[in-house]
């Protein structure tokens, strides 16, 4: 293995590839708990698990959005966001995410 010297670096994409990295070392629920403490604030913490309650919410019911916010305290403004990104978006993150864990669920 060939280890690189670690520098400092404002280059989002390589930092973002770091991350990734890191996000995949952990082996289980509980270790991903502790990575994503360590990394996020409780805020930020909150927010994403938001956003992934928001993305099944949109995908597996027929809820509109302001009942979702309604439900949840979500802003309509995140909501609109995380649909956009899970029905419009090429990144398709959170569609990959879904099926991953439906197929999951099924298999």
């Amino acid at each position: 293995m060939v280890t690189r010297m670690l520098q400092p670096t404002r280059d989002v994409d390589r930092l973002t590839d770091e991350l990734c990295d890191a996000l995949l070392t952990p082996h289980s629920r509980d270790e991903m708990g502790q990575l994503l403490r360590d990394l996020c604030t409780p805020a930020e913490l909150k927010e994403l698990a938001e956003r992934w309650h928001v993305a099944r919410l949109l995908d597996r019911t027929d809820l509109w959005y302001r009942e979702i916010s309604d439900g949840t305290g979500v802003s309509t403004t995140t909501i609109v966001r995380v649909g956009r990104f899970l029905r419009q978006e090429p990144f398709q993150g959170y569609r990959h995410a879904l099926d991953a864990l439906e197929t999951a669920d099924v298999g």
